[in-house]
């Protein structure tokens, strides 16, 4: 963690539990608390105006709510004259005065923590005599914003979450995502738009469709901060997870954001926001996992609405949802005559490659590419996730592209921009440096092909080259004597009838003819065959790694034969040491 003191606070409140709680529930007890702590120090030094107030308005029958939300200087309040504090002043009821606190909240507060059914806990800790010590323990460390700031506090939620999950050995990171990883996404976001959001006054809306803690959207939050003080960002999220949303919701609500703007549910069976459009979008969603249990209510949508709905271009294999949360994010955007969206996801591999033309995955490529929608994909490098060392990809799309980019695709291969960490987090051994970010983001806003000791880091190809036909090629069957078998009826008849077991298929560039490609690749070797137009398709893949591999001849024999002798002389040296 960020916070040393913090972090050996934590596990000591783990030692308590030990024994009273395995190892994997730890979290269900440390993390409300945590918030519950937070919450309470942001509140303590205008909880005297709010008592105050309560006082005030119920004496004059009014309703307090508006006095006492101006009154805490937040979007929340409490108007319990406990707080943890004054708690561990009755030891024997300690139970239900914390109980009695936390109704004491405002509803947004109390929603938070029943998604982290922390009712259950402070019964189970009050029937193992922890409570008053647990409670003890967090009264004691001052989690106040002037102590521990958002960004600190954010990255304990998302530390906790890890080492948690890592204890259950559930998919840690599902929930958050690094914030190397975010802050490059946020430049690459916002480059072209900085002139726009330094303006005074300017309000501009945040979605992040799988929010996890939040962790993107107060990066985000931060980083227009740091451009213009005088912005407003707008948050909106939805999360799956309740412990991740119940912290999402708890770090949004301190920031002043509004949380009913943070959803709980499943973002693809059940958009917790439908109908609304935003200007910027922020996603990392799962890679490689399965949406079987709510394929029937994906393929109602997709059967029905069409592009009416999210999924009209296409549906993916159902082995992998990625694609999926990369419709969804299009269906979000502001349409371009109202000032178009941009946003940034983050996918493996697959999404570029998997499936062959006419596949849902290739027609998903397809939409995007000929609607000139991706503006760039970057490709990271490994080890750069808490739960996978795979390679992974940001592509960044949009709908208002700069005059510059419009019909064009920039590659970028930032796969050698990183450094060392000095302790590895789960899968995550590798890090992207502020200059890293830097040197990425730079690439990006100069869209100019780029290389780096002799080595492609940056490529700007048009949409259509990523496209291709697929074509049919057809040969005769022929008779035992040699001779073409035609056919005898229908629209076929006279005409020479194809041999499945000689059939072949071509992908021939879309910016090729197939004519020209067909009489010069596939006539030379088989000068009976034939296309079938009815069988043609169009792909579209992006062969990434392709586009960067740079051919290095293998070193001359004499050089590894020399190499190879001088082994074998030093084995043979230590074999003689040995027997002498």
């Amino acid at each position: 963690m960020s916070n040393p003191n913090l972090s050996s606070f934590i596990w000591s409140v783990a030692d308590l539990l030990r024994g009273d709680y395995k190892q994997s529930e730890y979290g269900k007890v440390i993390l409300p608390f945590t918030v519950l702590r937070r919450l309470d120090c942001v509140l303590e030094a205008t909880k005297p105006a709010v008592l105050a107030e309560l006082a005030k308005r119920e004496k004059a029958g009014i309703n307090p709510e508006p006095f006492l939300l101006r009154a805490s200087k937040q979007l929340f309040y409490n108007i319990s004259p406990l707080d943890l504090k004054k708690l561990m002043g009755d030891q024997d009821h300690i139970g239900e005065n914390l109980r009695a606190y936390m109704q004491a909240f405002s509803p947004e507060v109390r929603d938070i923590f029943e998604h982290f059914e922390f009712h259950t806990q402070i019964d189970k800790l009050s029937k193992s005599g922890l409570l008053y010590l647990v409670t003890e323990k967090f009264a004691k460390i001052d989690l106040h914003p002037n102590v521990v700031s958002n960004d600190e506090m954010g990255t304990v939620f998302e530390e906790l979450i890890r080492k948690f999950a890592e204890l259950s050995n559930e998919t840690a990171g599902e929930h958050f995502t690094p914030r190397d990883a975010i802050r490059l996404m946020v430049n690459l976001l916002f480059i072209e738009d900085d002139a726009a959001l330094t303006k005074p006054g300017v309000v501009r809306s945040l979605y992040d469709p799988t929010a996890g803690t939040g962790g993107m959207l107060s990066v985000a939050g931060e980083h227009l901060a740091s451009l213009n003080p005088d912005a407003r960002l707008v948050m909106y999220g939805q999360e799956l997870n309740p412990e991740s949303y119940a912290i999402c919701k708890a770090d949004m609500l301190i920031k002043g954001q509004d949380i009913a703007n943070i959803i709980f549910g499943n973002t693809l069976s059940a958009d917790g926001l439908l109908g609304k459009f935003f200007d910027y979008m922020l996603s990392n969603p799962p890679f490689g996992v399965e949406w079987k249990k709510i394929e029937a209510i994906i393929r109602k949508e997709f059967e029905q609405q069409g592009f009416n709905g999210r999924f009209g271009p296409g549906l993916p294999r159902v082995s992998d949802g990625s694609l999926l949360f990369l419709l969804h994010l299009v269906s979000k955007m502001r349409p371009a005559v109202d000032g178009g969206s941009r946003f940034g996801i983050v996918l493996n591999g697959s999404p570029l490659f998997t499936g062959g033309a006419g596949s849902g995955e290739s027609e998903i490529r397809r939409y995007m590419l000929e609607n000139d929608l991706v503006e760039a994909i970057i490709g990271l490098p490994t080890d750069m996730f808490y739960n996978t060392g795979i390679s992974t990809y940001i592509w960044i799309v949009s709908n208002r592209k700069p005059a510059a980019r419009k019909g064009k695709v920039q590659l970028i291969d930032a796969s050698s921009f990183w450094q060392k960490m000095r302790k590895s987090l789960g899968s995550k051994r590798k890090e992207l440096s502020p200059e890293h970010i830097d040197d990425i983001t730079h690439l990006f806003g100069q869209f100019e092909e780029s290389t780096r000791d002799g080595v492609p880091i940056s490529r700007i190809f048009k949409n259509e080259d990523f496209g291709y036909r697929t074509i049919t090629v057809e040969r005769p069957e022929r008779d035992a004597a040699g001779q073409v078998v035609l056919g005898t009826k229908g629209k076929g008849k006279g005409k020479p009838v194809p041999d499945s077991s000689l059939r072949d298929t071509e992908n021939v560039p879309l910016s090729e003819d197939m004519d020209t490609y067909f009489k010069r690749e596939v006539l030379p070797h088989a000068p009976d065959a034939w296309i079938d137009p009815d069988k043609t398709k169009v792909g579209y893949e992006i062969p990434f790694n392709r586009h960067f591999y740079v051919f290095r001849p293998p070193r001359p024999l004499s050089e590894i034969d020399a190499e190879l002798k001088g082994v074998t002389n030093r084995i043979l040296t230590m074999i003689g040491g040995l027997t002498a």
